[in-house]
């Protein structure tokens, strides 16, 4: 899979990963969705939003539910330096 967007470097937050570890899942696949440009659980503005910043270099938001019924956010910067895996009470 190629890339919709550079993401610079991936990080997550302690409490993503032990969530992560909680549902007994992997963050990758849903890096990959965020790479590949699906959003995830996100409404309809925020979808548009994604597809505008996406082509106007502006920064990106994805928001999944884990099969424990958690959700993870996955952030990637404006600048493209990074892309971070985090729970929405962490941002």
């Amino acid at each position: 899979m190629k890339p919709k967007f550079p993401f610079g470097q991936l990080v997550a937050t302690p409490g993503a990963l032990q969530t992560f570890e909680h549902s007994g899942e992997s963050p990758l696949p849903y890096l990959q969705r965020h790479l590949a440009g699906d959003w995830g659980d996100v409404d309809e503005h925020d979808r548009v939003e994604n597809e505008y910043s996406l082509q106007h270099g502006l920064r990106l938001l994805s928001a999944y539910s884990l099969s424990s019924g958690e959700r993870v956010w996955i952030i990637t910067e404006a600048d493209r330096s990074s892309t971070c895996v985090l729970l929405p009470e962490e941002y």
